[in-house]
């Protein structure tokens, strides 16, 4: 993936992990992206969505400390933002309404995740 493919994008990141939220808001900023975040809980991350008039991208904790981030998910797909979930979950945990969205497995490999939102939003 090319640097330039997340340069001047404005990607938002949803994680309740503070060392892996740390960590993708610095690689993130370090191949050009603004990031919205990091926010991990889904109340934050509901009202950073509908505060943002422009997302290009999200990368998504399915699990915030207990509570499911689909609601969040729901409200960025409605405006045709493309997302990728972190989970530590299987895929069959994930609702079917979502089988067409990229998925990275915890533990996070940062590059991999990069990779990822940047597919998910270039194609």
């Amino acid at each position: 993936m090319s640097e330039r493919s997340l340069r001047d994008c404005r990607v938002l990141v949803v994680e309740d992990e503070f060392m892996l939220a740390d960590d993708l808001q610095n690689e993130l900023q370090d191949v050009g992206a603004i990031v919205l975040g990091p926010v991990g809980v889904l109340v934050a991350a509901i009202a950073l969505i509908q505060a943002e008039e422009r997302i290009d991208g999200a990368v998504l904790d399915a699990n915030l400390g207990g509570e499911l981030v689909y609601p969040a998910a729901d409200l960025l797909i409605e405006r045709g933002v493309p997302i990728v979930f972190t989970t530590g979950y299987d895929a069959s945990a994930i609702p079917s309404r979502f089988s067409a969205v990229a998925r990275c497995d915890k533990p996070v490999r940062i590059n991999a995740l990069l990779q990822a939102i940047g597919r998910a939003m270039h194609g």
